[in-house]
């Protein structure tokens, strides 16, 4: 039975562990935050607040020793600089561990490990409008609202988004009709007696050429008939 035995295998051999645990170190150093399973996030906890102690002494022999464990040479100028003048006044605890849910696959309980008064990196924006204006919305989205937006026939905004295209112009045009009621019968007479005048007229044409050509037809021929019986007669 385990008694009195500290500490986690985590199924990995002695050297593995050991770099593992100076990897999360000098990554939660950096960064300020790091998310890792549970059982890794405790092993790595104390180990970090004995680097942030290691920094806040700020001596030579105290940077030696961080350099056993902190590999990176910006995370060592930051333990020994911002994170050392943060926690100048804190007597202990400076990492704080939040549960992260399970992770996908194996279901391994996640953890973040993080620096206590650690800026944040990345701002959030609420949608309400106090933060800014509203960004239009890209993408299918987007095209489906314009899409509902156009097609509601009695709506006056819909009319009005869709009047910049080719399809909102000819749904704006049969609501104008439907509106008005006489636009439509009036336009209708106009578009039938130009059709009217258009087939008289491609109509005469082509008949006038053709009696034309008949009645030149039968001159030319009654003058051969004429000429031989006047030739007979003389």
């Amino acid at each position: 039975m385990r008694h009195q035995i500290k500490g986690r295998h985590l199924g990995r051999t002695a050297a593995h562990r050991k770099a593992l645990y100076r990897n999360l170190v000098t990554a939660l150093l950096e960064h300020g935050r790091i998310r890792t399973t549970d059982a890794k996030a405790r092993e790595v906890r104390p180990l970090a607040e004995r680097m942030i102690t290691l920094g806040k002494r700020g001596d030579l022999h105290a940077r030696r020793q961080a350099l056993r464990v902190v590999g990176n040479g910006a995370a060592l100028e930051r333990l020994f600089g911002p994170i050392a003048e943060r926690f100048a006044e804190r007597p202990g605890g400076y990492t704080r561990m939040i549960k992260g849910g399970r992770r996908v696959g194996d279901a391994a309980p996640l953890a973040y490990l993080e620096l206590l008064d650690e800026p944040p990196r990345v701002v959030r924006v609420s949608r309400s409008g106090d933060a800014g204006p509203e960004q239009p919305a890209r993408g299918r989205a987007g095209a489906k609202a314009g899409g509902k937006a156009g097609g509601k026939a009695g709506g006056k905004a819909g009319g009005k988004a869709s009047e910049g295209t080719e399809a909102g112009k000819g749904l704006a045009a049969r609501l104008r009709r439907r509106k008005g009621g006489g636009s439509g019968a009036e336009e209708a007479p106009s578009s039938v007696e130009g059709s009217a005048a258009r087939k008289h007229s491609a109509k005469s044409g082509p008949g006038k050429e053709s009696g034309e050509g008949a009645e030149e037809g039968i001159t030319r021929g009654t003058r051969k008939r004429k000429g031989p019986e006047r030739q007979g007669g003389g």
